[in-house]
């Protein structure tokens, strides 16, 4: 399924509980005073506890006023590379080039420097505790992939698009990057960051203030049980997606 395909929206919007617009306007007024910046270290620390870095947003702060009393500093360096990320998403247009990009800043502590902001050309699979779970698209066909993707991206940024579309494309975007998997390390932060840049491309700065990786990072099993819709990427079941797309909207109520 590609992301501008349409054969989920209806029953995403019956099942979403809200009306988006409105819960937009109350996201933004409990995020008013908000500082932006602060939102993004929240953003960074939130999707790097989703992949099991252990620092919290508090000794996050901390670690900033005091950069050696704070252990381990592989993990709060590893969120300061992806607040940078976040930085240069905010300052930059979305593309398949600034992704890269950015995932090249993210990855800056998980991944040595030949790896970084470049597809993968090895196979991967992702495991849990029972072994495999999924197995991503082989590395000869990532380059493919990812600019279909990105393709699609494009042509839905010059669309016209309704509040209910823009939040079901951007779920999509997110679901399809992880699926890709098309990096040896730094899917899932690349992926969540990716849907954020998608609405604020639509929605204007604001949207970098939406509390999804808090969210999501509070919600984590229904999260990775929602995101798993097949055993590998040719067996995906695209027809079970819609509680994995309804968790963004879900985050607009707050944390």
């Amino acid at each position: 399924m590609r992301v501008t395909e349409k054969k989920c929206l209806s029953k995403f919007i019956e099942t979403i509980d809200g009306d988006i617009d409105q819960l937009l306007i109350q996201n933004a007024d409990r995020q008013r005073d908000i500082n932006l910046d602060f939102r993004v270290k929240t953003s960074a620390v939130y999707s790097a506890n989703i992949e099991g870095n252990s620092v919290d947003i508090n000794s996050f702060l901390n670690s900033e006023v005091s950069k050696d009393a704070f252990k381990p500093r592989k993990e709060i360096d590893e969120i300061s590379d992806l607040v940078k990320a976040y930085e240069f998403a905010i300052e930059n247009d979305l593309s398949e080039k600034n992704l890269l990009e950015a995932h090249r800043i993210l990855s800056g502590t998980i991944l040595i420097k030949g790896k970084r902001g470049k597809h993968r050309t090895d196979r991967m699979g992702v495991y849990d505790n029972s072994g495999l779970v999924y197995l991503a698209v082989e590395p000869e066909n990532v380059n493919r992939e990812t600019s279909v993707l990105f393709e699609d991206i494009h042509q839905l940024l010059e669309e016209e698009l309704q509040i209910n579309e823009i939040f079901y494309h951007a779920s999509l975007i997110h679901l399809k990057l992880a699926q890709i998997h098309p990096f040896w390390d730094g899917n899932g932060r690349a992926s969540r960051l990716l849907e954020k840049w998608f609405l604020a491309e639509k929605l204007g700065a604001q949207a970098w203030k939406i509390e999804s990786e808090h969210f999501y990072k509070d919600n984590i099993k229904p999260y990775f049980k929602s995101i798993n819709l097949g055993m590998d990427y040719y067996t995906l079941d695209y027809d079970n997606c819609i509680p994995f797309l309804t968790m963004l909207v879900d985050s607009l109520k707050g944390v």
